[in-house]
């Protein structure tokens, strides 16, 4: 892919954040947006501004969304349509802040989670992207990090039974990068999730944002290759977030043939490793 390079803006924000949704479950959203509003205000008094991209096919009522966040600055861009998790990020990169974040609308955070990321980039400016420490909604321990994918790896987690996955729990845990993420930050995974990531905005408009290729899935991890030529990714522990998450076999056949496309378009423009 050939990088885009926008102009050099001079950023109306501290910290912009960007949250794609597509017919989103209402209570879920709140519970997103409640938690970013808590998060906002810890961080007072830099400025703020979410940007929601609603890839939904029809209108819906948006007005609930500015009832809720009366004190933060929210722009709603709506009527493209299902353009992809990427290409709708991207509808706000000329207007990434000196931070950017990446925000899934099933994410809940903690309430200092945006002030620990500042103070982590403020300590080590060579971040240009950090992951957090991320727990499923039952309490246990979500793995954001992972290494180089095999396709092997790929198919094991994504659509086998869960006999079959524990006859490869070691192989899974390894590529989860079980054995490297503990309590401590740990630099430069090769591949974090996309579901909250806390980007330098420098780093983020130099990248172009996202892959516009990858409709839905691998962007994440397109991404999180191209960072490591240019920044350094932090996976930062005292960034906590809880994500609902899911895999794409349990979402119906859409997912699972987009699950693939993503999957070629990826080991199209990276190595292909089998096993």
């Amino acid at each position: 892919m050939v990088e885009r390079s926008p102009a050099a803006t001079s950023p109306d924000f501290d910290l912009t954040i960007g949250v794609v949704i597509f017919k989103p479950e209402r209570t879920v959203l709140t519970t997103t947006l409640t938690s970013l509003r808590k998060a906002v205000d810890e961080i007072a008094p830099l400025r703020a501004k979410l940007y929601v991209i609603d890839n939904s096919p029809e209108p819906a009522d948006q007005s609930w969304m500015r009832n809720l966040l009366p004190d933060l600055p929210l722009e709603i861009i709506a009527g493209h349509g299902n353009v992809g998790f990427g290409a709708a990020n991207n509808m706000v990169l000329d207007k990434a802040g000196k931070f950017h974040l990446v925000l899934n609308p099933d994410v809940e955070m903690e309430p200092d989670a945006l002030k620990q990321a500042l103070a982590f980039m403020a300590g080590a400016p060579e971040t240009g992207l950090i992951t957090p420490k991320a727990f499923n909604p039952d309490g246990s321990t979500q793995y954001l990090c992972k290494r180089y994918p095999a396709v092997f790896d790929l198919l094991l987690r994504g659509f086998a039974p869960n006999g079959i996955k524990a006859m490869f729990r070691q192989r899974l845990e390894r590529y989860e990068m079980r054995d490297e993420i503990a309590s401590t930050p740990f630099w430069d995974p090769p591949i974090v999730s996309g579901c909250f990531m806390f980007f330098n905005g420098d780093v983020y408009r130099q990248l172009g944002g996202f892959d516009p290729r990858y409709l839905l899935y691998f962007e994440d991890f397109d991404i999180s290759l191209r960072v490591r030529k240019i920044a350094r990714i932090a996976y930062v522990p005292a960034v906590r977030i809880v994500h609902e998450g899911g895999r794409a076999a349990s979402k119906g056949l859409w997912h699972i043939r987009q699950f693939l496309r993503s999957a070629l378009i990826f080991y199209g423009t990276y190595p292909l490793k089998l096993f």
